[in-house]
């Protein structure tokens, strides 16, 4: 039986508040597709509910569905950091073709919101050579900064994603660099939580970007500034601003703003570029290491992926892009050390292109084959091809 609303809570909470002076808005969502919805992301805007939170305040607003007394696990996200809320994260699970109708309503007591166990993170990494990382429930990756005076000799590849391979749902980034600091390769040890066995080098690793032009790729270098946005139970979001860089003669600049939902393989990463020229593209890449996995790829959908053996076990990578700006892909292979890769070309609109990147580690449990993955990312571009979006009633 389909399960309709998954809840991070703690034993069952009924109402004890007076409706009568209780300000509520209901609105309605549809799923379009004919496929099961679940644990799903949306997103109310502050606009839409601007009386409840002007005579409640957003932290005591709420949303659960009509015919249940529950509430439904929250975020409020100030998006651009100007001091007030901008929209209202909540989770919840639809069924194929199916119209549920929600409340948000004021709660007078905070208690009564639902508290989960799981949760998103991220933060700079000032004491490991200034990287920042981040990770939700199944996945964690990090981009590594400009370097210090402690380490003037580690060489990282600017603008380069690695990935943090867990096999646990609790958050493990603040363990395993404590680790690290304390014992140097640490996290590349797998002590029964995951380790770090991707090897970046001087490639894009899981989703670096560049710029292709003549048989050649240009990359950033480091990041030199990052904001963190929002790190909660649903979404962790932030901001990496990159020193100018060179891409054949073009003089670029670069913003990233990257979010990772819970329960999510795949992070999002909106990127923002400026350039004093036109740029011909901008290309996502997947390192291909060694050159012993498969490469696949749909155009039509938008999915890209790579299914490689890692360490005694299998890693499926991926890169998800909307197939309206998308010119090609590549399984490029080279002799060149760090080069080869699975590379997807899109096309920015406005100095502006949003993609997907992330993993699957066949020890994690969640997607043990490359059909397994194959069918996550499909189904994966689908979902975005048909958002559930709220809708209120005027």
């Amino acid at each position: 039986m389909f399960r309709r609303i998954h809840l991070y809570t703690l034993p069952v909470v009924f109402f004890c508040l007076s409706f009568k002076t209780a300000v509520s808005q209901s609105f309605t969502v549809t799923n379009p597709l004919n496929i099961s919805r679940e644990d799903e992301i949306l997103a109310i805007p502050a606009t839409n509910i601007a009386d409840l939170i002007k005579k409640h305040g957003i932290e005591k607003v709420s949303v659960r569905l009509q015919e249940q007394q529950q509430y439904l696990l929250s975020q409020s996200v100030d998006t651009d950091l100007d001091g007030d809320y901008d929209e209202i994260l909540f989770q919840a699970s639809i069924g194929p073709n199916e119209t549920l109708t929600f409340i948000a309503e004021a709660v007078q007591d905070i208690s009564l919101k639902p508290v989960s166990k799981l949760s998103t993170f991220s933060r700079f990494v000032p004491e490991r050579s200034n990287d920042y990382a981040w990770e939700n429930d199944r996945v964690a990756f990090r981009v590594y900064g400009a370097q210090t005076a402690q380490n003037p000799t580690r060489k990282s590849p600017g603008g380069s994603m690695d990935a943090f391979l867990k096999r646990v749902s609790y958050p493990v980034i603040n363990k395993w660099y404590k680790n690290n600091a304390e014992k140097e390769g640490a996290y590349h040890i797998d002590t029964g939580e995951g380790h770090d066995p991707y090897q970046v080098g001087d490639s894009r690793g899981l989703g670096g970007i560049g710029i292709w032009d003549k048989d050649s790729m240009y990359v950033s270098s480091n990041f030199i500034s990052s904001k963190t946005i929002a790190v909660g139970p649903l979404r962790t979001i932030f901001e990496l601003t990159f020193a100018p860089w060179d891409a054949n003669g073009r003089t670029i600049s670069e913003t990233k703003r990257i979010s990772l939902d819970l329960g999510s393989h795949l992070t999002r990463i909106e990127e923002h570029l400026k350039s004093d020229q036109p740029v011909p593209n901008l290309v996502a890449g997947i390192t291909l290491h060694d050159k012993r996995g498969e490469v696949k790829g749909s155009i039509q959908e938008g999915w890209f992926q790579y299914w490689e053996p890692m360490d005694d076990s299998w890693l499926g990578s991926a890169i998800v892009m909307d197939p309206a700006v998308i010119t090609d892909f590549k399984d490029y292979r080279t002799s060149a050390k760090d080069q080869s890769h699975l590379l997807v070309f899109g096309k920015p609109a406005d100095n502006k292109i949003t993609f997907y990147a992330g993993y699957a580690w066949q020890k994690s449990g969640h997607y043990k084959t490359a059909g397994d993955w194959e069918h996550y990312l499909s189904t994966f571009t689908k979902k975005l091809g048909s958002p559930l979006i709220p809708k209120f009633n005027k």
